[in-house]
């Protein structure tokens, strides 16, 4: 297994993500391709998310999957994506915009040691 995560969440965002768990049963994030709201990561009910085999497992975050589709992976494959949180409503359907708060991706690029980590697994 990799030493290193493709996806990480500040704990910024956890305490939302831990209010969101409250009010639902189980949440999915899915690294948006742009349609809505940009490139913003949308945070949804789990059986609200149709998944199909072009989706990529990132990893989780607090427990709940994210996912992004295989064309936005080969894109973004080369970065660690951290999940943060803003105050502001974002344009999309994901379960924090009424809370007046938005989730949004940060990414840095993998080093060199961290692309080989991923490539022997």
């Amino acid at each position: 297994m990799p030493s290193v995560e493709r996806v990480l969440i500040t704990s910024e965002a956890v305490a939302v993500v831990e209010e969101l768990l409250q009010r639902h049963a189980s949440l999915v994030f899915h690294q948006s391709g742009g349609c809505c709201d940009s490139s913003a990561p949308m945070c949804l009910e789990a059986d609200d998310l149709y998944l199909d085999n072009s989706d990529v497992l990132l990893g989780t975050i607090h427990g709940c999957p994210f996912y992004m589709s295989s064309d936005q992976f080969e894109y973004w494959k080369h970065t660690q994506l951290t999940i943060d949180i803003v105050a502001g409503r974002g344009a999309s359907f994901s379960l924090e915009i009424p809370m007046g708060k938005r989730f949004i991706t940060r990414s840095r690029l993998f080093t060199e040691d961290e692309l080989k980590s991923f490539q022997s697994h």
